[in-house]
């Protein structure tokens, strides 16, 4: 079982005691084989140890958690180029939920930023066109800080922050080489592109799922926009998603937590509990 798990290089952690009683306590107690799996999906870049805080908010209440991020060479590279690396991690993430045989539990996802929505689109596929994983049930998924269509700028502005400690010749280095890359791809062959790889906003626009969705999300945001976001929620509300949405108005991009560490656990649980209390 942990073979898969430390290839992918993702965390599955377990609940220690008893879950704690808080918000949605009173259902919590009809509803205590109904705890979903939740599977957090990082943000380019994000490390384990940054996810791990949200783990917290669903292993109090019982839930088991999984942590993975994606590479992020493969969310800024690969994918600008249309090439779908990511599908393939996406279908091993899913096998390693029948290794730990949570095939019957109703899955949760948490999907954070650009990186964890790209990440997400071929969950979303596979579950849909993979016999194998029709089986398995997810109830909700919560969007922190996604998602967004070509903003070039916050796009590097995020990449910058992952270069961080990396060499000043090779960040700006890398910084140019997809400056390039998505110039090329998104502005002088999208028109012969768009319909050979559609961009993972668009395929989120119309994919097949019908659970409720949360979107927690800012207007102080420079990486992702709010309007891309409340475009989306129109868009998925249209198609008669059961939709939440919350603006935070103030914090910055995937720093909701860490702004409104109550309020931010509050509706994610809140959330966990409607999802699960018509299963």
């Amino acid at each position: 079982m942990a073979a898969r798990a430390k290839e992918l290089g993702c965390a599955v952690e377990l609940p220690s005691g008893s879950p704690e009683r808080g918000v949605g306590a009173g259902a919590e107690k009809g509803t205590k084989d109904k705890l979903p799996v939740v599977i957090l999906l990082g943000w380019a870049g994000c490390k384990d140890r940054h996810l791990s805080k949200y783990s917290t908010i669903y292993l109090k209440k019982g839930c088991i958690v999984i942590r993975y991020t994606a590479p992020w060479k493969l969310v800024f590279f690969s994918e600008s180029l249309g090439i779908r690396s990511l599908r393939n991690l996406a279908k091993k993430l899913l096998e390693l939920l029948f290794d730990y045989k949570m095939e019957t539990k109703p899955l949760l996802f948490h999907v954070f930023s650009n990186g964890g929505v790209m990440f997400y689109r071929y969950i979303v596929e596979l579950l849909h066109t993979h016999q194998h994983f029709q089986q398995l049930k997810v109830v909700g998924t919560v969007f922190d800080s996604a998602p967004g269509r070509k903003n070039v700028k916050g796009a590097l502005r995020a990449l910058s922050i992952i270069l961080t400690s990396t060499n000043v010749c090779v960040k700006y280095f890398l910084l140019l080489i997809f400056a390039v890359l998505v110039a090329t791809l998104r502005i002088i062959l999208y028109p012969l592109t768009r319909f050979v790889h559609e961009s993972h906003y668009d395929a989120m626009l119309k994919h097949p799922s019908y659970w409720p969705e949360l979107y927690l999300y800012s207007k102080a945001d420079t990486v992702i926009l709010a309007s891309d976001v409340e475009n989306m929620i129109e868009a998925r509300r249209q198609l008669q998603v059961l939709v939440k949405a919350v603006d935070f108005v103030g914090s910055d991009h995937v720093s909701h937590l860490r702004a409104y560490p109550i309020l931010y656990a509050t509706h994610c649980t809140s959330f966990m509990y409607s999802c699960i209390g018509g299963t």
